[in-house]
Parts: structure tokens; sequence; C-alpha cells
């Protein structure tokens, strides 16, 4: 599934969802890539079991024409925001990302915008990544912060990077700050215990981030 709508952790096509609720909006999610970095311990790639019709799992990698078809075919007057996320890391494919990001916001410019991301794309491309996501196409960006120290946050997501993928994520998140108005941090909950939780707002707010505790889903 290459775009898709969410309800409570399901996944459906925009049709499906439109049909069950026709008034509320909802986000419209966008899923271009596998690959990833990472093989986090708490992700759903190895644990979740999804109908073939509900499979985020990709056989291909879309095109950016092909995205942009089904771009143009959703059910518009019902979403509030597109978000590039899915189960891989978007921005292994960073310029594809960037490029849609800007046709949506060319084609909608209201509608508000955000990436879902590990924060590893500088290791990824051996560069300042930030800089890409300067233009005002971009509104949220939701980096995977997972921990409270590299050795920990390592231990969970076994980054193929190493140990210095910690603190390269989090140079990420602070220079994004130049480009993206909102620049969220991220851990989930049930995977860390309220202490570490309570360390890791203290991390964003000495480098002037906000936190979300994400709820952990297992099915």
């Amino acid at each position: 599934m290459i775009i898709y709508m969410a309800d409570h952790g399901k996944y459906m096509n925009p049709e499906t969802s439109l049909a069950q609720d026709s008034v509320s909006p909802r986000g419209l999610y966008i899923n271009i890539t596998n690959r990833c970095p990472c093989a986090c311990t708490f992700c759903l790639r190895s644990m979740k079991h999804l109908s073939q019709e509900n499979n985020l799992w990709l056989q291909d990698e879309p095109t950016v024409e092909e995205v942009k078809k089904l771009l143009d075919g959703a059910p518009w007057d019902v979403i509030n925001e597109v978000v590039f996320c899915g189960f891989g890391e978007p921005t292994e494919r960073l310029s594809d990302v960037i490029t849609l990001l800007k046709y949506v916001k060319k084609t909608h410019p209201m509608l508000k915008t955000r990436v879902n991301t590990n924060g590893l794309s500088d290791l990824v491309y051996n560069r300042d990544t930030s800089v890409d996501f300067e233009g005002g196409f971009l509104d949220t960006i939701s980096i995977s912060l997972n921990d409270v120290d590299a050795e920990s946050y390592l231990a969970i997501t076994r980054s193929k990077f190493g140990i210095v993928s910690y603190e390269s994520m989090l140079d990420f998140a602070v220079h994004c700050k130049k480009y993206v108005p909102n620049v969220v941090m991220t851990v989930v909950d049930h995977v860390l215990p309220p202490e570490k939780i309570e360390r890791c707002r203290e991390i964003c707010e000495e480098r002037g981030l906000t936190l979300r505790v994400r709820p952990y889903e297992d099915s």
C-alpha cells in the first residue's frame, strides 16, 4: 500500500476509509520505501501481521509520478495532513520526498505536511540534510528519539551506523529547527519506563525540542 489512511492501527486505502467515515478529517499517509537503516526491537515490520489488502510492505518502490497520480485521486476534502512514513524510512528516498512535499504544497497549499523519520539521514548521505527542508513546504518533522543515551538507543534501534547514531540524530533535530516550524521528538510508551521518558523530556527541553509520547501498538 503506497497511500493510506489509518484508524486505530488499521491501515486502509483512502476509498475504504472515506466510505466508513465521510465527515471526520483524516491524515493521508505516504509509504514509498521498505528500506531502513534500523531494525528497532519494537518495530511493527517484524511483529505485525496484516492482511494482504492492508499490507504496507511494498513489492516495488513507486516512482514519483506514480505517487503523484495516486495523490491526484485522493479524497482531499477529508484530508487534514499529509504524512510521509510507512514501513520504511522515508529519507532513504530524500530527494523524492522533497519533490512530493513540494507537489502537495503546490496543489494544496493550506494542507499540513509531516515527515516521520529516524533522523539518521545525515549518516545515510554523509552531510547535513536538514537544509534540504528549507523552503516552507514541510510543517512538522517527527524524529524518533527512542532512548536517553547512545548505548541504550543502539540497543533499541540496532542502527547499522553504530554508536554515532544517537548524537547524529540529535544534531539533525536541532539543525531542522532552522527550516521546519515544528520539530517533534518521539518515544514509545511501554517501551521506556516513566523515569526514562522524563529524562527524554529533559533532553528535548535542553535543545528547545518538543517531546511526544507515542502509544505502543502491538497488533
